[in-house]
């Protein structure tokens, strides 16, 4: 136990809080079972310490990571007792998902302890989902994404910019105060800025590892598949990441990679769930609904520059960049007329030329253009998208 302590003391101590993200605000941290999940490296560990050193007594809380080397002897469960019996009020567990058996030791705990506040993170999607069946009626669960446009000239670069609604972007009311060329930092925001990590400079090596990772071992341990699935999946991402955005012919990619339809349906769900790609589909029903999947995208730009390099597609490039940054706060789905709908609101995304043939004069239709610095009429920059959270 005084291990754990010291370790949590040393980290809150390097917790800097000139940073938040989006979500830290929205956390309902007052509800006894709180799950903040993610994919890797997007930031849930230092939002948790953020909180607990604002927020809190750090002599009533407690903040240990699952995979600690104090967990191989000892259980989650009697941490919580002996926590409790000393009147502590609050557990934060970090990478959950690595510790066996917890989703039954958070019920128990939840059941045991009234008065204790846990909040729990894991950075496998997977296993944390699956495991949440069991909590569905005891832990409120938010998922944090990646940096937004916004978070990222804040993070990087100090430049503060409020959040706008998508209503006020598409009638042109996002701008900022202190940046008068904004397509410089956006195009830098598309390469390195996804990652809280990426302004150490080391983006590359290190999300090159989260894609091993995630494919070699979070999904073949969530999906009891063998270690040979982990190249399938490896292919699949690769087809993927050179297409141009990728229109799935699902019978033909079983044959290039030798699996059936059902487990390629299954590889993809996986992926989406594992924060590798994004799927758009034709209705609004979520991932586990049955809405076709019309386009698959990967599900950052970061992602794309770290599989293609310099052969990335531009087209593709913006059309992932507008549906990974607009889903976060709104329902995404496909259009067949242009490329996506939101809230009966159609848009297509271009480059500077753009042209609107397909787009109807209905006053609900925009279009979304690359390398422009200001938009006019329905005429929307693409980087404004970046600034809705």
């Amino acid at each position: 136990m005084r291990t754990l302590y010291q370790k949590f003391e040393t980290l809150l101590r390097n917790t800097t809080m000139d940073f938040k993200r989006y979500l830290y605000e929205k956390v309902s941290w007052n509800s006894r079972m709180v799950g903040i999940i993610g994919a890797r490296g997007v930031g849930k560990t230092t939002m948790v310490l953020q909180y607990i050193k604002e927020k809190l007594d750090s002599k009533k809380a407690l903040y240990v990571s699952a995979d600690d080397m104090y967990f191989s002897e000892n259980k989650l469960i009697d941490l919580a007792d002996t926590l409790y019996k000393n009147a502590g009020e609050y557990l934060f567990i970090d990478e959950i998902h690595k510790y066996a058996n917890w989703s039954r030791e958070l019920k128990n705990m939840y059941d045991s302890y009234p008065s204790l506040k846990v909040v729990f993170t894991g950075s496998s999607v997977l296993d944390v989902l699956k495991g949440s069946a069991d909590l569905s009626r005891r832990a409120v669960i938010y998922n944090l994404q990646g940096l937004s446009f916004r978070e990222y000239l804040n993070l990087y670069h100090k430049h503060e910019t409020k959040a706008y609604s998508l209503e006020q972007i598409i009638n042109n009311e996002a701008k900022f105060d202190t940046i008068q060329h904004p397509l410089p930092l956006f195009n830098d925001y598309l390469k390195r800025g996804y990652y809280p990590f990426g302004i150490e400079n080391e983006l590359h090596l290190r999300l090159g590892q989260i894609i091993v990772q995630t494919l070699e071992s979070d999904i073949p341990h969530y999906a009891n598949l063998n270690v040979g699935t982990s190249r399938k999946l490896k292919q699949l991402l690769s087809i993927i990441a050179e297409s141009v955005p990728f229109k799935p012919n699902f019978s033909k990619i079983s044959e290039m990679i030798s699996v059936s339809r059902n487990s390629l349906d299954d590889y993809f769900t996986y992926m989406e769930k594992a924060g590798l790609i994004g799927q758009l589909r034709n209705e609004t029903s979520g991932i586990r609904g049955l809405g076709k999947v019309n386009k698959v995208y990967l599900d950052n730009t970061n992602i794309i520059f770290n599989l293609v390099g310099s052969k990335s597609n531009s087209g593709n490039l913006r059309e992932t960049f507008f549906f990974n940054q607009m889903r976060v706060n709104n329902k995404v789905i496909s259009s067949r007329q242009a490329d996506f709908v939101i809230n009966n609101y159609t848009f297509e995304i271009g480059g500077k030329n753009k042209q609107q043939h397909q787009l109807e004069s209905d006053g609900k239709s925009y279009v979304v253009k690359d390398d422009i610095e200001f938009g006019y009429l329905n005429v929307i920059p693409l980087w404004a998208f970046g600034l809705n959270y």
